[in-house]
């Protein structure tokens, strides 16, 4: 058994819940794979009976969700869109409340340590936004980078910003939005 199936089980076993090929998932299941569906891959669409489904956009086999628990299969970038999902619709009301952004540029050719007075000041003029940093090493004849942003309430993140890369232009080092 997978993972993924041990969790199933687990889940049922905690709610003393029958495991149940849920309809939804076995139509969702039968067109991706069409016919390559084998018993097996049906499990993917069995969960604890009276489960409802969270779809998955990345490779259409659904999580599931039963009594305000949430299980999502697969790695974090397969699971991240429906984990969204769910936060987004189930969970709305508890975040985006206020208008929260993050904005970051790659800059090149720095120094963590050349910029924490750059960091400081910024936390000390814009106490509503978080400034973070994040070295990395790319190949290529710019090898070392950092990514440096900040994140908050979006007026705030623009002003802080706008300060952070006047100060880095000051600087003269070369920066890129990430893609």
């Amino acid at each position: 058994a997978t993972p993924d199936d041990h969790t199933r089980q687990a889940a049922a076993s905690a709610l003393d819940l029958p495991l149940a090929l849920h309809p939804e998932a076995e139509a969702i299941l039968r067109a991706k794979f069409g016919t390559e569906i084998t018993a097996h891959r049906l499990l993917l669409g069995t969960y604890p009976q009276g489960s409802a489904i969270i779809p998955n956009p990345y490779n259409q086999v659904p999580g599931f969700s039963i009594a305000r628990h949430y299980f999502v299969p697969g790695f974090p970038v397969m699971a991240w869109p429906m984990v969204a999902a769910v936060l987004d619709g189930d969970f709305a009301h508890l975040h985006h409340q206020r208008d929260y952004i993050e904005r970051s540029v790659t800059v090149w050719e720095a120094y963590e340590g050349h910029l924490i007075d750059l960091m400081e000041t910024l936390n000390a003029t814009y106490p509503a936004v978080s400034v973070f940093s994040l070295p990395a090493f790319a190949e290529g004849a710019r090898r070392r980078s950092i990514e440096l942003g900040v994140k908050g309430p979006a007026e705030d993140v623009a002003a802080a910003m706008a300060a952070m890369l006047a100060e880095l232009a000051v600087r003269n080092y070369s920066w890129d939005a990430p893609e």
